[in-house]
């Protein structure tokens, strides 16, 4: 295309790109219509097309800085043949890798419950089979490709081509000078979202105003801007809600050495398994009545050991994805904002339940089958303070088992052997031990060893499903092997997810649903009670619970609580996603964006969440607030003053 005028051209390529992330955002909600049915009909086309518009303004304003100078700069040199075509490529270039950007998060945001940040370049830097989940993901979602493809040529044949200006020099220089000075403070305004001083730019969380639950935000959101805005974000901030004195007395991560009464298990082994992307909906034996008894789960053996385990009526997640569990489940540390692990506060003073057992005598170990290092997992257990890990090079290291034949080809050693070499190695370290596991193989991209393949054949709506049932059995397999291990009846074993994943019903897309994760003690012995305790309980519970039960004889920071020390109508939880947090106890759902109260739920009596609640019930409201605030100021605080031990 050719238009007479630089200026034209230049907003007609603008357009242009609108109108193409438009069609993206439109491809991103088709992908995810299982996530967004049920709450669509109560969203507002107008409120979303303003937050759309706006935050796609910011995106492509900052990603097409460059080819704006090349257009608009007042120089006459920009008219000539071979700068214009540079200023073309640039434009096509660019924005291709926005296009492929918000279309790859199509699929990845699935996982995360999130349109994805500049911490996935931290998170994945020192891995290096990304090019094959690439290729599968290719492959599986051909027709984004072709999408992608389409999004391009488009690029390049509706691109709009200036003609030369045939203006006098002093009046085309007096022209293009104003219009550019005229366009940079436009623009300023455009990337901060809005043109009043009073308005900070405009972040991730900005995205809730537009939508119902946090989930939707990212309807509204792309993700170049969710990258571009997330880049450096590193630093907290104290949000100063209350005196020291009040916050005292409101909240303290801060517990006290063992109580008069003593251990209930005192000096037991303990064993946390860490089951990728194991959801509490995957598990039937959670799900009594789930669609009127139509709904049958994926792991019978964890259905036929839950009757002999300790669990909770509601049991979530800190976070949504496995960078997030590590700090959660092992260190009682939630994920607020971003990854703990992606923090510059990754190099505070940490503990965890293995750091804190070490000073009661306890030899400690972490398994994880990946290449080690991946994912930062061998170093954050080292801060933890894990005395010896076991990853892929010590299992290769083991004569016993297959090494290398056993590596699923992508991430990590199958589950079925490693679990295995977790059993037996375990026998060789010295009484009473704390390890630490984190399976693998349930995880994209979805695929089992070749001998299973009919025996757990693809099923429902996921091929997510077969690996689940191929990682219960490994689990049913651990189990067989432990029980014959001398240090089987004098040990605490604690099972648990790191995230949700892919989800097929209802009730697991509500604000909690994509939360919900199994939470099980099991305990040999037979000392330590069983059933479905009616409380909420979360990750971050892991490690003050299970110090409750073996024994600490000293103070220690957590910032979860034991869940046996603690009434059920004084349970709660605590999460955050896409800029909310959200408060769970005693039946309400509070989120909150750091300032104010965005929503309330009573989750009993609205388990979708529906029924936005906020400001018709002010002292529970009130009660809440406070209560989100002070965990909000200790964590923030804490982080910033390095002190994670006491």
């Amino acid at each position: 295309m050719t238009s007479r005028s630089v200026h034209i051209a230049f907003l007609r390529n603008i357009l242009l790109a609108y109108g193409l992330y438009m069609v993206c955002r439109v491809a991103f909600v088709l992908e995810n219509w299982h996530l967004y049915a049920d709450g669509w009909a109560a969203l507002r086309f107008g409120d979303l097309l303003r937050g759309s518009l706006r935050f796609d303004t910011s995106a492509i304003l900052y990603t097409n800085l460059l080819y704006a100078l090349l257009m608009l700069l007042p120089i006459r040199i920009k008219e000539r043949p071979v700068w214009q075509s540079v200023a073309k490529w640039v434009f096509v270039v660019v924005n291709s890798l926005a296009m492929a950007a918000n279309l790859a998060d199509a699929v990845y945001s699935q996982y995360t419950g999130r349109r994805t940040t500049f911490s996935f370049f931290q998170e994945f830097g020192n891995d290096s089979n990304l090019g094959t989940i690439v290729g599968i993901e290719l492959l599986h979602h051909w027709y984004l490709v072709l999408l992608g493809i389409a999004l391009i040529v488009a690029l390049i044949l509706l691109y709009a081509k200036p003609r030369s200006s045939g203006l006098p020099q002093g009046r085309y220089y007096i022209l293009h000078s104003v219009l550019f000075l005229l366009y940079v403070p436009l623009s300023i305004c455009g990337m901060r979202g809005g043109a009043s001083t009073a308005v900070r730019p405009i972040t991730i969380s900005n995205a809730n105003q537009y939508v119902n639950q946090p989930a939707e935000a990212s309807i509204v959101l792309n993700t170049p801007f969710a990258v571009i805005r997330t880049i450096g974000k590193k630093a907290y901030e104290d949000p100063a809600y209350f005196s020291d004195a009040e916050l005292d007395e409101l909240y303290s991560p801060l517990h006290a050495a063992d109580s008069l009464g003593g251990p209930l298990l005192p000096r037991h082994n303990v064993v946390v398994l860490i089951v990728e992307s194991f959801g509490r909906e995957y598990i039937g034996s959670l799900n009594p009545g789930l669609e009127q008894g139509r709904y049958h789960g994926y792991t019978s053996f964890i259905d036929s050991l839950l009757p002999h385990c300790l669990t909770f009526r509601y049991t979530l997640a800190n976070g949504r994805k496995s960078i997030d569990a590590m700090p959660s489940i092992l260190s009682s540390i939630p994920m607020f904002e971003e990854p703990f692990i992606l923090t510059p506060y990754s190099l505070n003073k940490v503990s965890s339940v293995a750091g804190e057992l070490a000073k009661q005598g306890y030899s400690t170990a972490f398994f994880h089958g990946a290449e080690n290092g991946s994912m930062g997992f061998q170093a954050y257990a080292r801060t933890a303070g894990f005395q010896q890990y076991y990853g892929r090079t010590e299992y290769n290291a083991d004569s016993r088992f297959g090494g290398d034949a056993d590596f699923d080809g992508t991430w990590a050693i199958w589950d079925e052997p490693f679990l295995q070499y977790y059993a037996l190695q375990m026998s060789n370290l010295q009484q009473p031990f704390a390890t630490a596991l984190f399976t693998a193989t349930s995880h994209h991209p979805f695929v089992i060893p070749q001998q299973y393949s009919q025996r757990y054949p693809e099923e429902g709506a996921y091929p997510m499903y077969k690996c689940i049932r191929y990682t219960d059995n490994a689990l049913r397999q651990f189990f067989e092997t432990a029980s014959q291990q001398p240090w089987f009846d004098n040990t605490l074993f604690v099972i648990t997810a790191d995230h949700t994943n892919v989800s097929e019903h209802a009730e697991y897309h509500t604000p909690m649903g994509l939360f919900s994760v199994p939470i099980l003690f099991y305990d040999p012995s037979g000392a330590l009670p069983t059933g479905i305790c009616d409380a909420v309980a979360q990750q971050i519970d892991i490690m003050p619970t299970v110090l409750g039960l073996v024994g600490t004889g000293h103070d220690y920071v957590a910032f979860g609580k034991d869940l046996l020390a603690i009434a059920a109508d004084s349970s709660w939880a605590v999460n955050y996603n896409n800029g909310i947090y959200q408060y769970i106890s005693a039946g309400w759902l509070l989120q909150f964006d750091g300032q104010r109260t965005v929503a309330l739920y009573n989750y009993i009596e609205d388990p979708a969440c529906r029924n936005n609640l906020a400001g018709s019930q002010p002292l529970v409201q009130s009660a809440l607030e406070q209560r989100v605030k002070a965990v909000i100021q200790s964590y923030m605080s804490r982080m910033i003053a390095d002190q994670l031990i006491p």
